[in-house]
């Protein structure tokens, strides 16, 4: 649910030292901020597990802002509908909010392994890798909708072959 978002917080978020160390890192006095950006850097054992645990907070956190199970519920008793075996109203609202932090853990889990995979990769083979774990989840995402859509406009075309072997009154006007 959260997509590309939580990967592009944590890393500005990381970055954030050793860009204002690039700054002042020069001057008197700045030489702590040089260190702390010298341990930020991409590959190294503490950016990464602060870009992990970053992305994990922010699918959270950006999940809880844009999705509320309360709201959700009461449309669902608004239009009558529900979700079976539930009470409709809290009791859906807590059900609702309990599937979606287990969708989101996993959500969380996919998007930090696919982020992290350019950090495992230059850390194993010791060579630069310039895609970093945002570009290559940006990547993955545009390939899973272009597949999506193919795959849907291949169903269509089924259907509109049914539809004309079906020859049914008023298709082809």
């Amino acid at each position: 649910m959260a997509g590309v978002i939580p990967a592009i917080f944590a890393s500005s978020i990381i970055l954030f030292p050793a860009t204002i160390a690039s700054w002042f890192g020069g001057g008197t006095g700045w030489n702590w901020l040089t260190t702390i950006s010298m341990y930020l850097q991409p590959g190294q054992p503490l950016y990464v597990l602060l870009y992990a645990s970053a992305i994990i907070f922010f699918c959270f956190f950006y999940t809880a802002l844009v999705f509320n199970p309360r709201e959700t519920a009461d449309n669902l008793k608004k239009s009558g509908a529900f979700v079976p075996g539930i009470r409709p109203g809290e009791q859906t609202a807590k059900y609702i909010d309990k599937v979606m932090t287990r969708l989101t853990l996993i959500g969380a889990m996919y998007i930090t392994f696919i982020c992290l995979i350019p950090e495992f990769m230059r850390d194993a083979m010791k060579v630069p890798f310039y895609f970093g774990g945002t570009s290559l989840l940006i990547v993955v995402v545009v390939i899973m909708d272009f597949m999506a859509q193919v795959q849907t406009l291949m169903m269509s075309s089924q259907y509109e072959s049914a539809l004309k072997k079906a020859n049914l009154k008023g298709y082809n006007r």
